[in-house]
Parts: C-alpha cells; structure tokens; sequence
C-alpha cells in the first residue's frame, strides 16, 4: 500500500466518515480539497437502483447545467453536401459527409462530440467499433442525432452535455470547476440531481438513488446525504 502524500492526508481528515446533510457545507468542503496545482474538475457520482443491462432500466439522456461546466468542446457534424454551410453557420468545428466518414474510418477522433443528420446514420453503422467505444455515436436519446443543427449546435454550444449510467449502475457526471463559485456549484449539482432524477428509467423498483458523492479531480469522495437535494 502506497503512503499518502500530507496533502492526501489532510483532505481525507476533513471527509472520512462524514455525512453531508447541506449542499452549501459540502461544497465548502469540496472547496477545500481542491489543493493541487491546476484548477480541478468537481464531480457527481450517483449509484442508481438500476441494471442496465435490461431495456427499461438504462439512463442516457442530456442535461444543460446553468452554469455550464467550464470546459469548451469541439463539435463535429456530419451531414449531406446540401447542409455543410448550415453547419459552418452554426458554429461546428469540423464539417464533412463522406470525406469525414473515411477521416473517421482512419481512427482521426479529433473531436469532443459528433452530431449527425438522419440521412447519414446508416452510413455511420459500420463504424460504431470505432465510435462506440469512446461514446461518440450519435443518438437520438442524446439530441445528437437531428434535422435541426443550427438549434442542436446552439445547445451543444452553450453547454449541453450527455451522461449516462454505467454498466454497474453509476453515473459519473462533471458539473464543474473547483473555480466556480459556491453558488453556480450548488445550481449546478441540484440541476445535475433533477435532471437525473426527472429521467427515471420505468423499469426502476422502489427507492431509485442509492448514495451520491461529489469530488474535485485528485480528492477524496465527500458523501451527501440524500436528504440534501429535498
């Protein structure tokens, strides 16, 4: 077992077999474990009541936190020759149709996000071994797959994002920078918490959040209560 660092230390001192009831407390907390020497993402983790591998218990949807979650993303859309300069208009980083296929075919990912007309998805089947393993496949579910890309572009810009449960259950979701002020932290994780709950799976059986935990980049998990978010 490796030793801690006396920083390590001295952060688990201020978390360890402790129970947050308030937001506002737990985020002071978050605060001040936020001791490294770049500015850390702060995290939400939630153990969910589900068992993804069914249909009606698997969580993947969007959410626009209120004060975004610091971080720009680069957008790629893919699309027919007839919408190219819509999406230029709208603001995406990268724009193709069959020249980005192939760029794509070649393992060149040089993109947060890849959103995607109708008309182009069954072109995109066979690279989702390529797509689907960094959760860049669009998705109806995920907004990411639209008509409307000026509008989707607009979302995306302003900070929507999506999240979703992993295999175990467990949503591992940033909702910003240890940066932010206490108050854009606190909307944002009630925010993150609401848009959660509010995309209940319908094959959920009684209670539906197990636990949840908030952290920054390199500290240690803070337990909120469940109670905190009433």
């Amino acid at each position: 077992m490796r030793n801690l660092s006396r920083r390590q230390k001295e952060n688990r001192a201020k978390t360890q077999n402790l129970v947050f009831s308030n937001l506002q407390e737990a985020v002071n907390i978050l605060k001040q474990t936020a001791t490294a020497k770049f500015i850390e993402s702060v995290e939400f983790h939630a153990n969910l009541n589900i068992d993804p591998k069914y249909s009606d218990q698997q969580l993947r949807t969007t959410v626009t936190l209120p004060h975004g979650i610091g971080k720009s993303v680069k957008i790629a859309v893919l699309t027919n020759p007839d919408k190219i300069n819509e999406a230029q208009k709208g603001g995406a980083d990268i724009v193709g149709s069959e020249d980005l296929i192939e760029q794509i075919s070649q393992g060149r990912l040089d993109f947060d996000l890849l959103i995607a007309t109708p008309d182009m998805m069954p072109k995109l089947a066979k690279l989702g071994r390529v797509l689907g393993p960094k959760g860049l496949m669009p998705s109806p579910k995920s907004g990411t797959v639209t008509t409307s890309l000026l509008s989707t572009l607009s979302d995306f810009k302003k900070g929507k994002f999506e999240y979703k449960a992993d295999k175990t259950g467990i949503v591992h979701v940033s909702f910003g920078k240890s940066s932010f002020s206490d108050i854009q932290l606190i909307e944002n994780l009630k925010a993150l918490h609401q848009s959660i709950e509010q995309n209940r799976p319908s094959g959920v059986k009684g209670k539906y959040f197990k636990s949840a935990f908030i952290c920054t980049t390199m500290g240690p998990s803070i337990k909120v209560d469940l109670t905190a978010f009433a």
